[in-house]
């Protein structure tokens, strides 16, 4: 490919992930879902303009670690420990449900490989925190007792869903499902989480410190970036996911990180507000570009859409993905039936992180043309219909 070619395919990329954006954000529809539809606007499914390559998939590549990174710096750990059990509780079972649910039903009911199947209930296991804390911003309850259930069991439910990635990356790189390399998988990422953020703070003193000292521009954002770089490196150098670095990076620089030792580390909010605030131009370049990648990857002409196969398996699998979140809420005697409601309608949108293992299986080809198409259908439902229904209830209900 000539460079003025891909001059023009990167224009194409940012340009409609901007515009569809902007669209899907004016009539109340989460913006990844306009970037997704991009993605598919100018990829093969439709008009054939840009088909991914190697360089576009590489930085499609560092939008998903930087993604990733940007889900770390905003996880709340202290607001778990605020919301308490029934956060944990929530959590546990919209993590373990539907992926043995996800499981079960794509082994024996649709007769898929185990490690394929194990990839369906692994997505459908995420949960959006970004969009959930976006719809409950909005209508000013994310400080209500529900709000606080659901940010808790969602920040949880990250680090699950984070941790289970890794497992499933090792399996896809094997291809055979082995108890023992699970193990050390596990072992690893344990090590990796208690080491990373020990260094991310060391480093973050070293940055602070130079950065009150130089008058030349850009320290902070090149430091981060090598920071997030340098972990997605050992990560994957330990046997894990790129993906992990960059949540362990963003997760031990939030300001809302705790730690036994963080009186001896230090914590400096206002400067952990200069991070963000300067890292998040580089966040938003980049993490369109894969979600438009992944439309990009979806070819819905190469898919008998007259058969039943197809309408049939993503109509269970978005079943199962809805009613597998939505099964503990309702047993929450703490709270009235609209608020479970609530509850178990915001652990409902994949969004973004659902999209994440979709790639990833993809990328390693454990899901077919049809069976990808079928869980990004499934994503874009989960992801588009709670939103609305959670407005629907509030204004319905007159909930306090």
């Amino acid at each position: 490919m000539q460079a003025h070619d891909f001059f023009l395919i990167l224009l194409l990329i940012l340009v409609g992930a901007r515009i569809f954006a902007e669209l899907f954000q004016r009539i109340g529809l989460p913006p990844v879902l306009g970037e997704l539809t991009a993605g598919l606007l100018i990829g093969p499914s439709f008009l054939g303009w840009v088909t991914p390559n190697d360089t576009i998939k590489m930085l499609a590549e560092i939008g998903i670690i930087l993604l990733l990174f940007d889900v770390g710096l905003e996880t709340d750990l202290k607001r778990l420990k605020e919301s308490g059990w029934i956060a944990t509780i929530v959590a546990v079972g919209g993590f373990t449900l539907p992926l043995l649910f996800g499981t079960v039903v794509s082994y024996y009911l649709f007769g898929l490989s185990l490690i394929t199947s194990l990839f369906i209930g692994g997505t459908i296991t995420a949960t959006s925190i970004g969009i959930t804390v976006r719809v409950l911003k909005d209508l000013k309850k994310h400080q209500s007792k529900e709000g606080e259930i659901v940010l808790g069991a969602a920040v949880l439910d990250d680090i699950f869903g984070v941790v289970l990635l890794a497992v499933l990356y090792d399996f896809s790189q094997s291809g055979v499902v082995n108890i023992l390399d699970t193990g050390k998988v596990l072992l690893f990422i344990t090590v990796f989480f208690l080491v990373a953020p020990i260094v991310a703070k060391l480093m973050a003193l070293l940055i602070h410190k130079y950065d009150a000292q130089t008058n030349y521009p850009g320290l902070i954002p090149t430091s981060i970036i090598s920071l997030v770089l340098f972990f997605a490196w050992l990560a994957h150098q330990m046997g894990a996911p790129e993906i992990i670095g960059g949540f362990a990076a963003g997760l031990a620089l939030s300001r809302r990180f705790f730690l036994p030792f963080g009186a001896v580390i230090g914590e400096d909010h206002q400067f952990a507000d200069k991070i963000e605030k300067q890292m998040n131009p580089i966040v938003l370049l980049f993490t369109p570009i894969f979600f438009v990648t992944v439309g990009l990857s979806v070819n819905m002409q190469e898919i008998d859409w007259s058969g039943t196969s197809v309408w049939l398996f993503s109509g269970v699998i978005l079943a199962v993905s809805v009613i597998s979140k939505m099964f503990i809420p309702f047993f929450l005697g703490t709270l009235n039936f609209q608020k479970r409601l609530i509850v178990g309608l915001s652990m409902v949108p994949r969004g973004e992180v659902g999209l994440i293992f979709a790639e990833i299986g993809r990328a390693a080809e454990i899901f077919t043309n049809e069976t990808y198409t079928a869980l990004i259908v499934v994503i874009i439902l989960t992801t588009m219909l709670p939103p609305l229904l959670i407005k629907w209830v509030y204004a319905k209900r007159n909930l306090p």
